[in-house]
């Protein structure tokens, strides 16, 4: 593409910074502007919630590039920057600081935002939430003083964070109102050996209960729950979900639904306008809807995709979702996607906390987990991808291997 051409890219994270890298790396000689709201140059989120949160991993081990990298491929990198409009007909966004840059081609990776809990209290000091570094910074720090924290939600962030202070040796409570952690993704059988494994460690879970209130004097000293009780603390941390940024794109009159529409090519309804990561909820072949994942390896593929279709390169974005997980010493990956499913088939005893699941619907496997099994990602994704009915015996037997549960490439049906 010509090098009179400006490619602006709209949020400094993992995806926007993977699609800058990749527009360089496709020989885009443009120019090129990477706007992130935050001080800090591009980085990863998963160690905020595990070791770069207990202080095992340090600052330079977030970052998606060295410091240098930027001005060595002519990225124009602008922090603590925002956009504030976009006018898709002039092609056109405003900054915060009240520039106003002209694009060619727009990448807006946003992200999400943590949701907030509209309760009584929730504006006490020590209510904390946890999105960005600077907020496991302050999170850190309530770490190191120790004392009691009330985790409130069993999803990801919250399991991560529970496990993170607990081997920080503090006092740990979760709160939840579904019956077992990550209960809406893994359901009641997996969701029940994360429980387990909690409450092993020392933490305490209250499933079927939600928070009602905060009560403290200028900070935080309970949580009040919706049965009544009371439980005293030093500190909270919220972890109940994210929302994607879509008011850019809306005020623009792009649309959005869950997160900014794209189809398979992350193409928004704009003219020249894309969008991935966790803000893109994308059009996918595979599974023929939509779907918005919140994930890190979504936000690592999907950037570079984007770079090549703001390129006018036709690829599809058709991976399989994928997300991974630290909890203590037990660590786990996942591949799929399974709004519903029939049944779970476990290959090894979950009891050993070493095994893999898989989830079943129609006799074919929509989605596989391995637990401290390594190496089994790729097969697992194949016997989704290529849909075929397996027997529940031949997934549970761990003397066939998963790669030979399904058929080759060259004669699988779809």
């Amino acid at each position: 593409m010509s090098s009179d051409q400006t490619f602006v890219i709209v949020g400094a994270g993992l995806a926007g910074a993977k699609a800058a890298e990749s527009l360089r790396g496709e020989g885009f000689d443009g120019r090129v502007v990477l706007i992130g709201a935050e001080p800090e140059r591009p980085y990863e989120r998963p160690p905020l919630s595990k070791d770069y949160l207990r202080g095992e991993a340090g600052r330079e081990k977030i970052y998606v590039h060295d410091e240098g990298f930027y001005a060595e491929h002519d990225i124009e990198l602008s922090l603590g920057c925002t956009a504030t409009s976009l006018d898709t007909t002039a092609r056109e966004i405003a900054l915060d600081g009240g520039e106003r840059l002209r694009y060619d081609r727009l990448l807006i990776a946003v992200g999400a935002e943590p949701r907030r809990l509209q309760i009584p209290g929730g504006e006490l000091d020590g209510v904390l939430y946890l999105r960005s570094v600077e907020d496991s910074d302050a999170l850190r720090e309530r770490l190191d003083r120790g004392g009691s924290v009330v985790v409130i939600g069993a999803g990801w962030i919250g399991a991560e964070v529970a496990a993170s202070a607990r081997q920080r040796g503090l006092e740990v409570t979760v709160l939840d109102p579904m019956t077992v952690p990550l209960e809406r993704v893994l359901g009641t059988e997996v969701g029940a050996i994360y429980r387990d494994v909690h409450a092993d460690h020392g933490v305490r879970m209250l499933h079927g209960t939600s928070v009602a209130a905060f009560e403290g004097t200028t900070a935080v000293e309970r949580v009040r729950t919706s049965d009544g009780r009371g439980l005293e603390c030093d500190f909270v941390v919220v972890g109940v979900g994210v929302q994607p940024r879509t008011e850019l794109a809306a005020q623009a009159g792009i649309a959005v639904d869950n997160g900014i529409l794209v189809d398979e090519r992350l193409h928004t309804s704009a003219p020249g306008v894309f969008a991935a990561g966790d803000v893109a909820n994308a059009q996918h072949p595979f599974y023929g809807e939509r779907i918005r994942v919140e994930h890190w390896a979504n936000a690592l593929h999907q950037g570079p995709l984007a770079a090549r279709a703001m390129l006018g390169q036709g690829d599809a974005y058709d991976r399989l979702p994928y997300f991974f997980s630290d909890q203590y010493d037990v660590g786990m990956e996942y591949a799929g996607f399974a709004r519903s499913w029939d049944r779970v088939v476990f290959r090894g005893d979950p009891a050993s906390r070493e095994f893999v699941a898989f989830w079943i619907a129609d006799d074919r496997v929509v989605a596989g987990m391995n637990v401290n099994v390594w190496d089994v990602t790729d097969p697992i994704q194949r016997l989704i991808s290529e849909r075929v009915a397996i027997d529940d015996r031949r997934l549970a037997d761990p003397d066939i291997a998963i790669e030979d549960l399904a058929p080759s490439q060259e004669g699988a049906t779809s």
